[in-house]
Formats: C-alpha cells, structure tokens, sequence
C-alpha cells in the first residue's frame, strides 16, 4: 500500500511520496537512523505536489485550523488534486501519514481518505522537516525561517489578543503594586510624620489620617507662620472647624524645634511624594474594581475586589482557580500552616486568604470553619461560571451572595436557607429575563420601521394589497374557529359520557355481576344454577 506524507509548513502545505520504504520490518530506531542521510531519504521519499499559502492572514488561518483539528478547503482542494483518485465502492490502495491525529480523523470523515499517524510516520516527518528546503528549489532556507519566525510571531499574537477584555495578567500585577503601595505608603508616611514631628508634635495627635497628615505637613510648613486668618483653608483640608482652630492653638504653645528653611523644604517636597502615592493609589484601585467586574463578575460580586483578585493572583490565574476544589481554594494562601500541621500532626488551618473576607468576620468563633466551608464552595462555582462562560453578567454571584447571606442567618437565627437549585433557578431566569428585554428593544425598533414601511405603502397606492391580507386574515380566523368548533364537539361527549357516574365499561360488569348474584336474596342468577344442574346430571 502506497504512503503519502501530509507536510504543513510554513510557507504552504506539501505532499510526498515515500515509494521507497517499506513499513514492515522497519523500526522507528532504523528510520531515526536512516533519515539524517539526505542521498538515501530523497531516493525513499519524493515530492508529489506542493502549494504556497497566499498571504500571511492565510497562513495564520491554515496554522489555526491546523492546531483545532479542521481540514480547510484549501487543503481538501490540495489532497483531491494531488491523491490518485478511489472508485467508488472500492478501498482506497494508499494512506496519508499525518502529524495531528484529529486533522487526520477529520480528513477521513470528510472525503474518506484513510489516515494514519503513528510513531513511524512521526519519524519520517520530522525528516522531511529537516530536509524540506532541498525539496523544494525556488525556496531558500533564509526564506523558510522568515516564514517561520512571521508565522510564529502571529500565531502567538493572535492567541494572546484572543479576549482583551479577560487578561487575567493584568489583575494580578494590579494586585501585587496595590500590596507593595501599601507598604510604601505607609512606610513614607511615618517617616513624613518622624521627620515633620520634630516640628510640629502636636499635629500628630490631632490628625490620625496618613494623607491627611501630609498634606497639613506641606500646607502649614511652618508653625510659627500660622494664624487665626488660615483656619478657612484648614478647615476646607481637613472638613472640620474644630480640629483647624485646635491646629492653630496647638502651633502657638508648640514645644517642637525650629527647622532651618532647607529643612522645611525637604519635609514640604517629601509629603507631596506620600500625597502623589495615595493619590495613585486610588486610581490603581479603581482601575482594579474595572478589571475584575470585566474578568470575574460573579467573583467580585461575591467576595469583593481584593480577595477575589488577591485569589487569582495566588492561583496563577483565573482558569487555574477554576480547576482547584473548593477543599484547596478554602485554604489558598495558608500553606505554611497546612504543611506545619502535617509536620506536628496538628488541627490543619479553615481558611487562607478567604479570611479577609466580611462572611467569616461577621460569624461567630464556633461557626467560622463551617462559614470558610460553605464560602469556599460558592467562590468556586463562581470561579468556575466566570472562567468558562460566554456572557459575563453578575447575576450568579449576587444569587450565591444571598445564598451566604441565608446561611449566615441560618447558624445565628436558625432561619431555614433556600435550597441551591431553586437559586440557580432563579438566575437562570434572571439571565434570560434580561435577554429577552434586550431582545424587546430591538423588536420595538423594527415594529416602528415596519409601521414607517406600511404608510409609505399605502401613500404609494398599495392599498389593495393590504385589502387582500385583511380578508385573508378574516378567512384564516373563521377556519380556525371551525376548526375550533369541530374539536369541542367530540370533547363535550367526552364529557358528557364522563359525567354518569359510571362508563359504559363498568356498567357492563355490574350488569354482569348483577345476573350472577341477586342483591336481594344474596343467592346467585339463572346462570349459576343451569351450570350446577348440568353438573348433578352428569354424575
């Protein structure tokens, strides 16, 4: 039997003839052996036809295709021109050695040329790869890894601007900055209030705020230089009027040492660092809360923000989370005790970073675990609707956060929770509800066009037409109303016949049974007798 060698390069897609190898006997050690020799393997193995892809959008096509296992109509049209033609009712005299087996199972089910790939075909693939620049003569090597390295760079691109919208990367190094900001942040403000304090000590007892500190630090710079004219602007700082005067009365009465004006202006330059890191700060969140509504709503819904991100952040993505049990997301982040309490053989750890969420702070100590138990399940079912779902909606977590809600009351009020099929029930027709809104708007607007068509109709002078549908319509109703008429005529004797207190069946065996046995003397009817008669005579 004849093999043909299905080669997906590049630049085009090719065909070789192996006419020179026969398969038995062969072992994958020899052929491994045998190929790297070019002289023998292009006596062995020929080229049968070969076609080069148009573009690189083409290419990038064929290379997609490839990968999810689709024969295109490229290369069906290439396999029909260039495999010798099967009769029909006949099996085919060659096979087609192919690298991916589903490309290979989808070629047979569409035009029924048989396919096989195999650890020897592997083999003499990899050859031809090595080999295919000499094959080919217009084509240089420096040509082929051009193609190669275009392709490559496409293909790539391509899969990671698949979804833009779902780039889980992007939370997790928002969550990450947002972690060290914190740090940072709190770091440089307590130095602004080390540093300003021998100044003005008395300003950190008034104000608690870190931002707040910062910025009176780089208002009121120095102390000295302040008076009953700036508690308007103080007060506008700060918010409150009281707390602006007692600012004022505490700079006259300061017991804090004079700075010399360099100093001042280091300390001033310093705080409107701390003020410019709070202030991004924020805006880092924000752009984390608009991230994780995009990639994980029913999550956020949940859980809030920054567990749910610092949770994806830990798993490695959004997919991994979906893939861990509820068992491992419940304590994800606390393996440093988990591993300890295996070690000691210790009580294993409740909860990781599910902790920080509100659930379990509002539980009591002794409901703690089971509330970590039951929250862990539903972020999981969250994870999982947010990571392989189409449409992205909320309505699922906003259901499972009443869900929480309901066990919460359950183990302090002993208030019975609904069950979860009714809820995800109710999602469901949350969600289709919502669809068929959107789908109401969109039909309203075709109405109003319809409308506008129908008087431009009847302007134009095509009232007899919507004269005949009128009349049309008219006959349609009275055959329907027939019809209606000729179907409530045998259920109304349904009916009546229903309505005796007994059918005609059962009237049947009562009459039966009523010449058997007589209701009066109790003894039994003619029938009963003449069969006891003929018995007596018989003996």
């Amino acid at each position: 039997m004849a093999l043909y060698l299905l080669f997906e390069s590049a630049s085009g897609y090719a065909l070789f003839h192996a006419h020179g190898i026969d398969e038995i006997g062969q072992s994958v050690d020899a052929v491994r052996s045998t190929v790297l020799d070019l002289k023998r393997f292009s006596k062995a193995v020929k080229l049968a036809g070969f076609t080069p892809f148009l573009s690189a959008v083409d290419a990038l096509n064929q290379c997609n295709a490839i990968s999810e296992g689709i024969m295109t109509d490229e290369l069906r049209n290439f396999l029909e021109l260039n495999l010798p033609k099967v009769k029909e009712g006949k099996k085919a005299k060659f096979t087609v050695g192919v690298m991916e087996p589903k490309v290979g199972s989808h070629i047979t089910e569409a035009t029924g040329i048989p396919c096989q790939s195999n650890d020897y075909v592997q083999e003499l693939l990899r050859a031809v790869r090595l080999h295919f620049d000499q094959f080919i003569e217009q084509l240089k090597p420096s040509d082929l890894e051009k193609a190669q390295l275009g392709l490559g760079h496409s293909y790539s691109r391509a899969k990671v601007k698949f979804n833009v919208n779902r780039v889980d990367n992007m939370v997790i190094q928002a969550i990450f900055l947002l972690d060290t900001l914190d740090k940072d942040v709190n770091s440089f403000s307590m130095r602004v209030r080390e540093w300003y304090g021998w100044h003005f000590p008395e300003l950190v007892k008034i104000v608690n705020d870190n931002y707040l500190y910062a910025k009176l630090a780089k208002f009121v710079v120095n102390k000295s230089d302040l008076s009953e004219k700036d508690i308007p602007a103080l007060a506008d700082l700060i918010g409150d009027e009281d707390k602006a005067k007692e600012i004022v009365e505490a700079a006259k009465a300061s017991m804090g040492q004079d700075l010399s004006p360099v100093d001042l202006i280091n300390v001033q330059q310093f705080a409107q660092r701390v003020m410019n890191l709070s202030e991004y700060r924020k805006n880092l969140y924000e752009y984390l809360v608009t991230k994780m509504n995009d990639i994980a709503p029913n999550l956020t819904s949940l859980i809030g923000e920054m567990v749910g991100a610092r949770l994806i952040s830990h798993a490695g993505s959004l997919s991994n989370l979906a893939k861990c049990p509820a068992s491992t997301l419940q304590i994800l982040g606390a393996e440093k005790a988990l591993f300890r309490a295996l070690k000691t053989r210790g009580n294993t750890p409740k909860y990781g970073l599910i902790f920080h969420s509100s659930f379990i702070g509002r539980a009591s100590t002794k409901n703690k675990g089971r509330m970590a138990r039951y929250l862990a399940n539903k972020c999981s079912i969250a994870s999982r609707i947010d990571c392989y779902s189409d449409m992205s909606s909320s309505i699922f977590g906003e259901k499972l956060r009443e869900q929480v809600e309901e066990r919460l009351d359950f183990y302090d009020k002993g208030v019975a929770p609904r069950k979860n099929l009714d809820v995800m029930k109710a999602a469901i027709d949350g969600l289709t509800n919502t669809e068929d809104d959107d789908g109401k708007e969109n039909g309203d607007t075709s109405v109003k066009k319809s409308k506008k068509k129908k008087s431009k109709a009847e302007a134009n002078g095509d009232a007899m037409d919507v004269e005949n549908a009128a009349t049309e319509a008219e006959t349609g109703t009275e055959k329907k109303k027939k019809k209606k008429h000729k179907l409530e005529e045998p259920q109304d004797e349904e009916m009546q016949a229903n309505g005796d207190d007994e059918t005609p069946k059962k009237k049947k065996k009562k009459n039966r049974d009523a010449e058997s046995v007589d209701p009066k003397t109790g003894t039994e009817g003619k029938s009963k007798k003449k069969k006891k008669k003929s018995k007596t005579d018989d003996e």
